[in-house]
């Protein structure tokens, strides 16, 4: 069976039974084709041919036109799960990915934005909403349960009517690995969705000509769900004023979330259930965020320091 055949059987793999995003699935298509490409240029067009050196020789062309270490790092991961899921079906004697290495992906601290400062951002958002605007009530609510619930932005914009339980004030969510679970929200998150909900959302649909249903809980201008690019630019332009290093968007609220539990006792366990990591080290990135923060304050304050 021919390289590409076998391509297009492994996508379909991991997006129906290995339950990968969109996202991750057309990651893993670009790296595998580039792959299928660079066997090809060496006479290579079936699994049999795949062997560690090639994979190597193919990592460090990359590394040769400059590819970041992440891009490195995550392209040799598409290519140990391809070769490992040929070798399970038969297709190969050994797995030639099993013993591939790549250079270990840098890991920075996720910016985290401070508690006052985050709750100044709130309250401007707030006062948008005041005036009564859809959008501007929508994106207060979008801001308020991102960073309430630390809901990564794929999850925010999937959230279906039926996946909100006001009462409870909870949402159903579908993170990576198509894994479910239902996160709790707070007071101020409550107010703003109910206020988008009973208000803002009805007047977005009312303002069409004639609106196709949709059970999406937030809408763009058009009544169709919102995109994550929308939310990407309206929480970027929210954070743009405060001060601090680091990307400005929808992630910043997850991080900050996240640290602001730690830092006011939640224990890791419970953290990493409410983000939805599958395993504890990625949470504990932070534990690595608060342990500077407090570093910092030690610097500054400590006459000794």
């Amino acid at each position: 069976m021919d390289l590409d055949r076998l391509l297009d059987d492994y996508l379909v793999h991991v997006r129906a039974e290995r339950g990968y995003s969109e996202h991750t699935v057309a990651a893993y298509r670009a790296d595998l084709v580039d792959l299928v490409r660079f066997a090809a240029d060496r006479g290579v067009e079936e699994p049999g041919g795949i062997d560690l050196s090639l994979l190597r020789d193919w990592l460090w062309a990359a590394t040769e036109r400059g590819l970041a270490r992440t891009s490195i790092a995550r392209r040799a991961a598409s290519a140990r799960g391809w070769t490992a899921w040929m070798r399970r079906r038969g297709l190969t004697s050994v797995d030639p990915g099993a013993r591939l290495k790549a250079p270990r992906a840098q890991r920075t601290l996720p910016r985290v934005v401070g508690a006052a400062a985050l709750a100044e951002a709130l309250t401007a958002m707030h006062a948008r909403a005041a005036t009564d605007d859809p959008v501007a009530i929508r994106d207060a609510a979008i801001a308020e349960l991102l960073y309430a619930s630390a809901l990564r932005v794929s999850e925010l914009v999937g959230l279906d009517l039926p996946d909100v339980d006001r009462r409870r004030r909870t949402v159903r969510v579908t993170g990576k690995g198509a894994k479910e679970r239902v996160v709790p929200y707070g007071a101020p998150a409550a107010r703003a969705l109910d206020r988008y909900l009973d208000v803002a959302r009805p007047a977005i649909l009312e303002a069409l000509e004639a609106p196709a249903p949709t059970p999406a809980v937030f809408l763009g201008v058009r009544g169709t769900r919102l995109g994550v690019r929308s939310v990407h630019r309206q929480v970027a332009g929210m954070l743009s004023t405060i001060p601090g290093t680091g990307p400005g968007g929808p992630h910043a609220l997850r991080h900050s979330a996240a640290t602001h539990l730690l830092d006011g006792g939640a224990d890791l366990r419970t953290v990493q259930e409410f983000l939805g990591h599958a395993s504890l080290g990625t949470t504990q990135i932070y534990t690595h965020v608060s342990a500077e923060r407090l570093k910092e304050s030690y610097r500054t304050a400590h006459p000794r320091a």
